[in-house]
């Protein structure tokens, strides 16, 4: 007995180590193909627990595992070319899934990195197409999505050919490149300042006619002004002059008292006032007088031949 008893255990060791070998399990996230002898045997699509040939000896009944769930892929710094001949710089990302894994092993071997590599070559061009046909306020607008769509459509062929199946297409960035975004800039800046100089063309326009409608508006006022003046002052000159008409009429010599006194007024009234005169001079005779009458100039003797 003790003699076989190493022998038991290397037959269970086999035994187990068969069991082993020929069960594989699939998750949630996996699906699973049977390749016998360098054919596909069988696709798992559904999680559990399978059986297949035992130890994969000669090539037979090797699993190889691909992704179940939706996987992504991006494409960076695309140069593109919009309707109007100006350059720009894209990032998109596409999200697919293995839809027919049987067709994923037999056109790419079940490798990702190779599928990855023929969509994006194919998505670059797309691209390129669909943006070489807009301009480039299209990717900002509500025009975005359909031509996300549009470029979904273009790879669904060639995904398909590959077993895959596209999700959804995204484009992450949209921006000009150095060169175009100085052009923008300087185009921009250019408007700008084309648009201040109209507005402060327009506005010293206004200025200008304001201020000519105030200037004649001002001269108005001035000439209506020394008109009601020059009015006036003729209506005060005349009213002086009937007042002092109508004081004369009343009394001849007092008038002439006080015309003469206004006169000593403004001649003498200055204390530097200085008049040489005759003191029988006709300006002072009202100061000959003590009882204020006018005292008549001396008569000039008379000369004889």
């Amino acid at each position: 007995m003790n003699n076989r008893l190493p022998y038991i255990l290397i037959a269970l060791a086999l035994v187990l180590m068969t069991a082993y070998s020929s069960v594989f399990i699939v998750n949630q996230r996996q699906q699973a193909i049977v390749v016998r002898f360098g054919e596909i045997k069988d696709v798992k699509s559904e999680p559990g627990l399978y059986f297949k040939l035992p130890f994969a000896f000669m090539d037979a009944d090797r699993v190889q595992y691909v992704e179940r769930q939706a996987l992504r892929f991006d494409l960076d710094n695309i140069r593109v070319q919009v309707s109007g001949g100006k350059f720009y710089e894209v990032d998109a990302f596409v999200v697919y899934k293995i839809a027919d894994a049987r067709r994923f092993r037999e056109t790419v071997s079940g490798d990702r990195e190779s599928a990855e590599s023929r969509l994006r070559t194919r998505l670059d061009a797309s691209l390129r197409r669909v943006y070489g046909l807009r301009g480039f306020e299209s990717a900002l607008s509500d025009e975005r999505a359909s031509m996300m769509r549009e470029v979904r459509a273009d790879l669904k062929t060639d995904a398909e050919s590959l077993g895959l199946n596209i999700e959804d297409v995204r484009i992450r960035r949209t921006d000009l490149t150095q060169e175009v975004s100085q052009q923008t800039f300087e185009r921009m800046k250019a408007e700008r300042l084309a648009e201040a100089e109209l507005i402060r063309a327009r506005g010293n326009e206004k200025g200008q006619t304001r201020r000519a409608v105030a200037d004649r508006q001002v001269v108005e006022f001035v000439a209506e002004a020394q008109r009601d003046s020059e009015i006036l002052r003729g209506q005060g000159e005349a009213e002086r002059t009937a007042v002092f008409a109508d004081a004369f009429a009343r009394d001849p010599q007092f008038f002439e008292f006080y015309r003469s006194m206004t006169a000593y007024d403004q001649a003498i009234g200055s204390p530097d006032t200085t008049l040489v005169l005759s003191p029988d001079s006709e300006f002072f005779r009202y100061f000959n007088s003590s009882d204020g009458a006018a005292v008549p100039p001396a008569a000039q003797p008379a000369t004889g031949n």
